[in-house]
């Protein structure tokens, strides 16, 4: 049994399910995933839900600092006493999803990088609220179901190709570091896990002229899955179908394609015909109301 697992038998501490909790106490899985992160002694490290601490202690040999945020206030004091010495560690408590993310971080070197072993019922709202940030990040290296994992790697046409894909690919460089079994964990979940590693790029993927109305698209494309892009156009969007047919000609798109079928090419040359016909539209009103004056 490792030290970090005795530690909990003896404190009497009792996993919550509602929480998430499902450590791994396996050393050498445990180093190989920090390295697998890439952590170099020059960068700091955002842990989210350090747990017990058997991933902090290798996060923090590898890294120049390393600020864990820890939602369970019972865990405190455990973390607090099992990383005495450490001088490269700080633990804050409290809820990744509410915290002030810039206020926290505001000490730590940029960029950095953020390494979790996070409660599967939040991941995507997290990657999503980490991405939309604005954090200086150098990297995003996270424990996720390995159904989530496969989503974030499909294609246009496949099955897991959705908001969360776009987001990612488009941000990032996702790539998949290791599978988990279930068995790695205690408690052990009912499902295996994946390692993924995903690198910030310098620049999206893809240029658009306005980010905001490329993610509208995005959500347009896979409101109805099994429509046409027109009809999602229209749905989500509020557009007329001769609207819609009009942006789905000057994008260079069939007007009976899919949008779980649409890559990120795709998605841009549309939402950039969307903006450009705003625009537009913008201008002429514009036109109208000086006339007018």
């Amino acid at each position: 049994m490792s030290k970090t697992k005795e530690r909990i038998r003896e404190s009497n501490l009792r996993y919550r399910q509602s929480l998430g909790q499902n450590f791994i106490y396996d050393e050498d899985l445990l180093a190989g995933l920090v390295k697998e992160a890439g952590v170099s002694p020059e960068e700091d490290v955002l842990e989210i839900g350090p747990g017990t601490g058997s991933l902090t202690r290798h996060l923090c040999g590898a890294a120049h600092h390393v600020l864990s945020l820890e939602l369970d206030e019972r865990l405190i004091p455990l973390l607090s006493a099992f990383m005495e010495g450490r001088d490269n560690f700080t633990l804050r408590q409290g809820d990744v999803m509410t915290a002030d993310l810039e206020e926290l971080t505001g000490g730590l070197r940029k960029p950095f990088a953020v390494v979790a072993n996070i409660p599967y019922y939040i991941t995507t709202p997290l990657i999503t609220r980490l991405l939309d940030s604005g954090l200086p990040l150098s990297r995003l290296a996270l424990m996720v179901q390995k159904e989530v994992a496969e989503k974030i790697l499909s294609l246009p046409g496949e099955d897991g190709w959705g908001p969360l894909a776009v987001r990612c690919q488009y941000l990032c460089e996702p790539r998949l570091a290791q599978i988990v079994p279930a068995a790695c964990f205690t408690p052990a979940p009912k499902v295996d896990s994946a390692f993924l590693v995903m690198p910030i790029r310098e620049k999206p993927a893809v240029e658009v002229r306005d980010r905001k109305a490329f993610f509208q698209i995005v959500t347009a494309a896979f409101a109805l899955r099994r429509k046409t892009m027109t009809n999602g156009l229209c749905a989500s969007l509020r557009l007329s179908r001769e609207e819609a047919l009009r942006l789905m000609e000057r994008a260079g798109l069939d007007e009976k394609i899919r949008g779980e079928k649409l890559s990120l090419a795709q998605l841009a040359a549309l939402a950039d015909a969307w903006t450009e016909e705003r625009e537009k539209t913008e201008s002429g009103c514009f036109r109208e109301q000086e006339d007018r004056t």
